[in-house]
């Protein structure tokens, strides 16, 4: 009985996250009774090493413009004005965008929790603003499971066009 009530509120939820109607579509913040349990613990490793953001696991759930292979690796982003600016820009972006906690920031690195509306996992992301002034290293990896079915790649070029259309 417990399952079915379980399996009734996933339901109900994927109906209402992908119904037209707009009332009906509001964002469902995590399904009742998961709050937490796909959190996962945050990593450790992360950071600035040697100059440079850690690499990527061998799962294919974290993109990085670091990675040497091509199914880690995601462009920097190239930016023209001032590395300050590009970070107020990008910080701006950041706090604009739902279930988004910057954890870290300091003038060439912010670090960001992503929490997904329906079941609540957690990825970490990072970006790096490099000493040649003109390029954000970044790097963004689901803390759960194998596959993120390219959600981090997807939300990192996403960042990118907006800091282009922003004029950075």
């Amino acid at each position: 009985m417990q399952l079915f009530r379980v399996l009734t509120a996933i339901l109900t939820s994927v109906i209402l996250l992908f119904s037209s109607s707009p009332a009906l579509a509001a964002p469902v913040a995590v399904l009742p009774g998961l709050q937490g349990v796909f959190t996962g613990t945050a990593p450790t490793d992360i950071g600035i090493h040697d100059a440079q953001l850690s690499d990527c696991p061998d799962s294919p759930n974290c993109v990085s413009s670091t990675a040497s292979d091509d199914e880690h690796y995601i462009a920097p982003i190239e930016y023209t004005t001032e590395p300050a600016a590009v970070r107020d820009m990008l910080v701006a972006v950041l706090n604009n965008q739902p279930r988004t906690e910057i954890i870290e920031q300091t003038d060439d690195y912010v670090r960001v929790e992503f929490t997904s509306r329906l079941m609540g996992f957690v990825d970490d992301a990072e970006f790096y603003f490099l000493p040649d002034g003109k390029t954000v290293a970044m790097r963004s990896a689901a803390r759960l499971g194998e596959s993120d079915l390219g959600v981090n790649r997807r939300r990192l070029e996403q960042f990118r066009l907006a800091l282009q259309s922003l004029g950075a």
